[in-house]
């Protein structure tokens, strides 16, 4: 991460969730909800289960700072780093509402819409990665790494291009979901995710050939 004071807001976000969980934990049952399916079920575990929340959301915090570091291909990311910024807080801020979530459920069960929150939520991650796709440059951990894109400046500038339309789509679709529907469908999450991801990553080889064709 480029930016000082985002990175500073990244591991910010980490300890005061640490610190949240250390304030709350003594009021939390023994047993809380740590995940939910799309028919409105629960499951329950520890509620140690918000220390490790929180451990992964620290991990996760070094991960996104190291990446960069360590990608053979770490020059470009100077080229989009203020959206691998973001999208690093967006990260955290998006674990923070599903820890406010867990804790929510757990001391005041049935007043929050779970899975209307978390498509919600889902949808603007879309979205955010949707506008941030056609910025990113050729690199091993972001954006759609197919083999095919990796291989020609070409074909990840079309494909990432192409994923931004549908991730951006596919947001939208999400986003306006969690408003107006009480219940979620799984089919209609999987059906979004797998066009949302699987046409740019389809075009991609089929550009590829064709490069190939028109190269030999």
């Amino acid at each position: 991460m480029k930016s000082k004071k985002i990175r500073i807001a990244v591991y910010g976000v980490a300890v005061l969730m640490a610190a949240a969980t250390a304030l709350v934990y003594g009021k939390l049952p023994e047993q809380i909800p740590t995940s939910w399916d799309f028919n409105g079920n629960v499951e329950y575990g520890s509620r140690m289960t918000l220390w490790m929340l929180v451990g992964f959301q620290v991990m996760l915090a070094v991960m996104m700072e190291v990446m960069p570091k360590i990608d053979p291909r770490k020059q470009n990311y100077a080229k989009f780093s203020g959206y691998y910024d973001g999208f690093c807080l967006l990260m955290q801020l998006f674990m923070v509402v599903m820890w406010g979530i867990i804790v929510s459920e757990s001391l005041y069960p049935g007043q929050v819409s779970v899975g209307q929150v978390v498509m919600v939520l889902l949808g603007i991650l879309f979205l955010f990665l949707g506008n941030m796709l056609p910025k990113v440059k050729s690199n091993f951990y972001m954006g759609f790494r197919t083999p095919w894109a990796l291989s020609d400046s070409e074909v990840w500038r079309k494909t990432q291009r192409l994923g931004g339309k549908t991730m951006f789509a596919g947001g939208i679709a999400m986003l306006l979901a969690g408003i107006f529907l009480k219940k979620l469908p799984m089919w209609f999450f999987l059906a979004v995710l797998i066009l949302a991801t699987g046409i740019p990553s389809a075009m991609s080889y089929l550009w590829w050939r064709k490069s190939g064709d028109r190269k030999s």
